[in-house]
């Protein structure tokens, strides 16, 4: 997944329009956007769209920010969004491996309910939004066969630290943030999931978005998550291989097939190793990975 579009649950029109962002996922907020009082009527806005929206045959995925564990309401929205079928779930303030195994056995035992194969709805943890999931970021690893991915949160970790901002004058993230995004990067990687990217906040700088993702991408991360659908074209730009970045891939798995058994292999006056070849394969992974335009 390249781009994950946040969408309030209780916005019906705003859903549908999601739909044709060009977004490879759809992410129902039923968290941040959604005040206390308007938590139930959204939860019912949410099951609508997911009954109608995952009849379409191309679409997106379809993903449900649920509330976190702390907050004592995951699972009336699981009770709810579960019979909608959606591919998976978005778990913030997943502090840990344990958030992760938590939210999986509260998932197997709807999904056996509503008679949906075991392990259907996957799990994106956002897992280091708080200081306490600095510290567990690398517990993620077999924590849960549904976890396809790991991402992270400036603002709410910010808002817990009590800082100013979580960015300097020039736009580059400040020590605290830069730590959290590196242990993100390093605790997908250990889970072997996808490494996904926090949100760019200022919608109207596609310059800075650009930036900031192409930033991502040179570090390791491959997906975003967008808070509008503007956001989406460029986010799905930037994490799509070149046809030169896919050429020079596949000249590098052609060179190490042409020696077999070799550790280094020389291309175009350059000499490569095996990390060199890991890297290509991945990027030709990537690339023959469906997206929402497929």
């Amino acid at each position: 997944m390249r781009s994950l579009l946040f969408v309030p649950a209780d916005s019906p029109k705003k859903l549908d329009k999601s739909l044709g962002a060009g977004a490879d996922a759809v992410i129902v907020d039923l968290e941040d956007s959604i005040s206390p009082e308007h938590k139930a009527g959204a939860r019912a806005s949410a099951l609508a769209f997911l009954r109608e929206a995952t009849t379409v045959t191309e679409r997106p995925k379809l993903y449900v920010r649920v509330n976190g564990i702390a907050t004592g309401l995951t699972d009336a929205d699981l009770d709810v969004i579960v019979g909608g079928r959606p591919d998976g779930i978005l778990l913030p303030k997943a502090d840990g491996g344990a958030a992760v195994m938590h939210v999986d056995a509260k998932l197997a035992a709807r999904e056996a309910m509503a008679g949906i194969p075991d392990g259907h709805i996957k799990v994106v943890a956002m897992g280091i939004e708080t200081a306490s999931g600095l510290f567990l970021a690398g517990t993620f690893r077999q924590s849960s066969a549904r976890l396809v991915g790991l991402t992270w949160g400036a603002e709410d970790l910010s808002a817990e630290i009590g800082a100013e901002a979580n960015r300097d004058a020039e736009g580059r993230y400040t020590e605290l943030y830069l730590l959290a995004r590196s242990l993100c990067l390093a605790g997908a990687a250990a889970a072997q999931v996808q490494a996904i990217d926090t949100v760019y906040i200022d919608f109207r700088d596609n310059g800075g978005l650009r930036r900031d993702t192409e930033h991502g991408r040179r570090d390791g991360f491959t997906g975003k998550m967008a808070i509008h659908p503007a956001q989406v074209p460029i986010i799905n730009e930037v994490f799509t291989p070149t046809p030169a970045a896919i050429a020079h891939a596949k000249a590098i798995v052609a060179a190490f097939a042409a020696q077999p058994g070799a550790g280094v292999v020389g291309l175009d006056g350059v000499m490569l190793d095996r990390p060199h070849l890991l890297r290509a394969q991945q990027l030709l992974a990537r690339a023959a990975q469906p997206t929402a335009a497929d």
